[in-house]
């Protein structure tokens, strides 16, 4: 039987202290309620769209990263109503530059935030290109019961109609919300609220690409209202690595006439592990499959995904997983599929049965 662990995370480092400059924002004098009775949330910013100002390149150009979290909270009215705010500016990238030290400083803030009772809630400002990727990680390494949510924009801030005041103000909201407890980490965006599981991008450019896929979202919110659809899920959670490292894991996009090279390259490599974005039902050719039996032999574990977005990969349907010493990601898709391996594989788990039951104990 999996057993779910939750262990502490370290402190915050003195060098992260320094680079996150703190800025209260002040309380409106419209407030129906005193400022000392709200919430305390905690706004950590790392850019993204919702941060972005527009460029003359063309007619919907922009620069992510442009505006601060200060800045962002100053444009969203009313919010101040809601609780009282703290920002922290974490990074202010792009969100196709996301990475795993921006993740694991994340991380070691809200431990850090929730452990000293800094903060009654934690909303994270992010690009929407890699929030699910942001979100599966914290969801996964952060055991606390206290609200986390992602919110970011499709359209700058300088945008006609922009999104990000009106995501922010949603995703404040639902933070503070008695509901949010225990509901793992969330991402707010256009009215909907989604847990991190099984949340994904699904448009390029659509102000409702966001979707839930195999799942549905948990939460609807607006100006008015917060309302959950049903009790707290079952949670996966597994240390922060103390190395701040995470091994080697790529992901194989599969596709007709595919052969074995980029797998071989990958082991050649060193990589610890492999997911296979594969076609249908996580499938492969025969060549790719041959491959894959020299990865998993040379000791690397291989979760074969989807390249499809809806549906589950299930276990020896035409791959024999058993034989083969194969892993099935059931509904994680190939970039949630890497990060829980990847953080499996630094907590020294590299035996297929034992990753395989964690793929399956978080649905």
């Amino acid at each position: 039987m999996f057993s779910i662990r939750i262990l502490p995370f370290f402190l915050v480092s003195l060098s992260v202290m320094t680079m996150s400059p703190t800025i209260t924002h002040a309380a409106d004098m419209q407030t129906t309620q005193p400022q000392a009775a709200l919430p305390r949330v905690l706004v950590l910013a790392t850019g993204g769209t919702i941060s972005g100002k527009a460029d003359p390149r063309s007619a919907i150009g922009y620069d992510a990263g442009a505006v601060t979290g200060e800045q962002l909270i100053a444009g969203v009215p009313g919010v101040e109503n809601l609780a009282r705010l703290k920002v922290e500016q974490i990074s202010n990238i792009a969100s196709q530059n996301m990475n795993s030290q921006v993740w694991f400083r994340l991380a070691e803030r809200i431990h850090e935030a929730f452990t000293r009772n800094e903060a009654d809630a934690i909303v994270i400002t992010h690009g929407t290109d890699t929030m699910e990727e942001t979100a599966f990680f914290l969801d996964t390494v952060i055991g606390d019961s206290h609200p986390v949510v992602l919110t970011g924009a499709m359209r700058p801030s300088t945008a006609i109609s922009a999104d990000g005041p009106a995501n922010m103000y949603e995703a404040v909201k639902v933070a503070v919300s008695p509901q949010a407890h225990n509901q793992g980490v969330l991402v707010v965006l256009d009215d909907t609220i989604h847990a991190a599981r099984w949340v994904s991008k699904t448009h390029t450019t659509a102000l409702e690409t966001f979707h839930s896929r195999n799942a549905g979202p948990v939460g609807i919110a607006d100006p008015a209202n917060v309302r959950f659809f049903g009790p707290p899920r079952a949670e996966v959670h597994l240390p922060l690595p103390q190395s701040h490292l995470l091994p080697s894991v790529e992901i194989v996009y599969a596709h007709a006439d595919m052969d074995a090279a980029q797998i071989d390259e990958a082991v050649k490599t060193g990589a610890r592990g492999i997911v296979i974005a594969g076609m249908g039902d996580g499938n492969v050719s025969q060549e790719a499959l041959a491959g894959l039996d020299r990865a998993v032999k040379a000791g690397v574990v291989v979760v074969r995904s989807s390249r499809v977005g809806d549906g589950f990969v299930n276990r020896n349907v035409e791959v024999d997983d058993d034989q083969h010493g194969l892993v099935a990601s059931f509904d994680l898709n190939p970039q949630k599929s890497r990060i829980l391996l990847q953080l499996l594989l630094a907590d020294g788990r590299n035996r297929p049965a034992d990753i395989q039951s964690v793929f399956g104990a978080g649905y």
